[in-house]
């Protein structure tokens, strides 16, 4: 069946969006290192600039504006060359790179970021300790290598760790245990079956903001997910049910995405969504014949691909419709603004229901 949009009350202005100070931490995290080797290093003496270059390495491009990076992508390496010691910034993507050994680190103290994507990097291949030793070093980029199980031990300070797309099936014990400063543990597209996610395996991780498990094989709901967490990212599993009071255990959690799964209305508790703090969920491509409870704080609702075949507003609206219609339009109105229903079984116009209970609406499709 084509999809048509039916847009309600678009005002002139769009959509304003809230800014929480806690997720804009996490999304302007990438940029501060740009900005901190503009600010130093824009009115680079041209004098220093000889000496720059005799340390580069001859297989690499040091800029002479940006002396704190190093740029040795798409070079077709297989070793690591030596690293200057001024380096903070370096950039190892897109080679053959298959060890990590300390020896080309040695002078290099200063390291804050490491872009070793796509290479063919084994756990064989890393030197033990050659990573922890790395004291400074807070953003790590290993995707789409071959890694089987996470790297340990890590730099105590880490910030990000980035393992997408690799054969990781093992999580070793302990491995989180020191890295209180980890905000994003990216693990999507790896070979995570339930069984490496045991009760004890992200302890530690206490300011954990985001977590993307997404395209593994988990059948169930990870264990003990970190407390302060605000995205949780399940996509492309085949997880059937969700726990009773599973996210009372995260009650910050904000961005929930279970999109691709094999979730069903039995596998979901009465109020199994029916969580204050989630403003965006998708479920997506699932098995839902009917719409689950919602809170009336939810602003972003992904039901599309589904099996539901009707909609009906009062029996979906998280507020009594006459209670609501008593508090006015400030009351205490359902902020859903964003409801994607396409793909079902679902037919045209939207119910007045619906339209009465989510005053705020700003976007059907169906």
């Amino acid at each position: 069946m084509p999809s048509s949009l039916w847009l309600l009350d678009i005002k002139a202005n769009t959509m304003i969006l809230k800014v929480y100070t806690s997720l804009s931490l996490l999304f302007l995290v990438n940029s501060v290192w740009t900005r901190t080797v503009r600010q130093v290093y824009d009115d680079l003496d041209p004098e220093h600039w000889s000496r720059y270059t005799s340390e580069c390495p001859q297989e690499c491009f040091c800029p002479p504006s940006f002396p704190n990076a190093l740029y040795c992508d798409n070079k077709g390496l297989k070793e690591i060359p030596a690293i200057p010691a001024r380096i903070w910034y370096l950039y190892l993507q897109n080679n053959q790179i298959e060890t990590l050994s300390e020896k080309p680190f040695v002078n290099a103290t200063h390291l804050r970021w490491i872009n070793l994507n796509k290479n063919k990097i084994t756990n064989n291949g890393i030197e033990s300790g050659v990573l922890s030793k790395l004291k400074r070093l807070l953003y790590l980029f290993l995707e789409d290598n071959e890694l089987e199980e996470v790297p340990a031990p890590l730099p105590v300070g880490l910030e990000q760790l980035r393992l997408a797309r690799n054969k990781i099936s093992r999580i070793p014990e302990g491995v989180f245990s020191n890295l209180e400063n980890l905000t994003m543990l990216d693990l999507h597209q790896n070979s995570l079956l339930d069984s490496a996610l045991q009760s004890d395996t992200f302890q530690g991780l206490n300011n954990l903001m985001q977590l993307n498990i997404a395209k593994n094989s988990l059948k169930k709901m990870p264990l003990s997910i970190p407390a302060n967490t605000l995205q949780l990212f399940l996509d492309n599993n085949s997880i059937e049910v969700i726990p009773e009071n599973y996210f009372s255990a995260i009650p910050k959690v904000t961005f929930l995405r279970l999109n691709y799964n094999k979730l069903s209305d039995d596998g979901i508790p009465p109020n199994g969504f029916n969580v204050s703090s989630i403003l965006d969920l998708q479920l997506s491509h699932n098995q839902l014949t009917k719409v689950p409870p919602i809170n009336a704080h939810l602003e972003h609702l992904h039901l599309d691909h589904n099996k539901i075949k009707s909609v009906n507003g009062t029996q979906i609206c998280p507020v009594s419709i006459a209670l609501e219609e008593d508090y006015g339009y400030y009351g205490n109105v359902p902020r859903l603004r964003y409801l994607r229903l396409d793909g079902n079984e679902i037919q045209p116009p939207i119910p007045l229901d619906i339209m009465i209970c989510f005053r705020l609406l700003q976007a059907v499709v169906i």
